[in-house]
């Protein structure tokens, strides 16, 4: 589906370039992603957001599991865990539980 272009591809919500080819190649611009976007593990490797969005008809005829497609408002609710944003200085003292004993 990303061959064909029946599936949009973006990384962290900025637009992605798929490089043609085998593999899911792809090159965005990380100034447009979100502050600390990317993750490391021990395999070694990255890990980095990216998001697959296709029309819900395109998704059917590809044969998605259409029993678990729920409508957005039934996800997003008040339960579910939601990061803040990050301010100017990730490290900065007032982050950590020590600045209160001062």
């Amino acid at each position: 589906s990303v061959r064909e272009s029946l599936t949009y591809v973006s990384c962290g919500g900025a637009e992605a370039y798929v490089w043609p080819g085998g593999g899911i190649t792809v090159m965005a611009d990380v100034m447009e992603m979100p502050s600390n976007a990317f993750g490391y593990v021990p395999t070694p490797a990255l890990v980095a957001p990216i998001e697959f969005t296709m029309r819900l008809s395109d998704y059917q005829t590809l044969g998605g599991h259409m029993a678990e497609v729920r409508p957005l408002d039934a996800i997003l609710d008040d339960e579910v865990r939601r990061v803040g944003q990050i301010g100017p200085d990730p490290h900065s003292s007032e982050r950590y539980k020590w600045k209160d004993k001062e």
